[in-house]
Parts: structure tokens; C-alpha cells; sequence
């Protein structure tokens, strides 16, 4: 048991592929917008979390990242589109990338 132990307190970084393949356009706009809009609606929960408990939370940091991927689900939707108009698939390669903090 302790040589597990061991195993898994040295290791910090770990990398999980989430997504690897090539996509029709419809199925590449259902994962990657599904993707952005439950990252997008975890933001908003925490928001709501957090304001229960602290009315005067300042929510621009989290506001700020909703907006930011309110602008990547546009880009993505733009790519997809023009990925349709040629008729072509979509290869997507998403990797998450975790660490440990310290």
C-alpha cells in the first residue's frame, strides 16, 4: 500500500484525451458546443454559489471567462460553418491538461 502511496504523491501532471477524431460538422457542433456551454453554465453556478453566501462578491473574473468562451463558442460555430459550406469533416484533438498546484 505505501509503494502506491508513493506512486501516485509523485506524480503532478496528467493529460486525459477527451476528444480525438474526425467529426461530420453537426457531430463536431454537438461535442465542442456542449463542451463550451457546460464549461459556461459551471461558471454561472458558481457565480450563483457564491453570491448565496457573499452578496458583494465581485464576479468580474468569472463574468469575464463566461465572455470569453461566449467568443470561442462563436469561433467554433464560424469554423463549423465554413467546414459545412465545403463539405468536409472536422478532425478535433482536445487534450486537458491537469497539474497539481502547489
Amino acid at each position: 500500500m505505501e509503494a502506491k502511496e508513493l506512486i501516485v504523491a509523485e506524480k503532478v501532471n496528467e493529460k486525459i484525451q477527451l476528444v480525438k477524431g474526425e467529426y461530420t460538422p453537426s457531430e463536431a457542433s454537438h461535442i465542442i458546443m456542449n463542451l463550451i456551454d457546460k464549461k459556461i453554465n459551471f461558471h454561472k453556478t458558481r457565480i450563483l454559489q457564491i453570491w448565496e453566501s457573499n452578496h458583494n462578491f465581485n464576479t468580474e473574473a468569472l463574468d469575464g471567462r463566461i465572455k470569453e468562451l461566449e467568443r470561442e463558442r462563436e469561433i467554433a460555430k464560424e469554423f463549423i460553418e465554413i467546414s459545412k459550406d465545403r463539405g468536409q469533416n472536422i478532425r478535433i484533438d482536445g487534450v486537458l491538461k491537469m497539474s497539481i498546484v502547489e
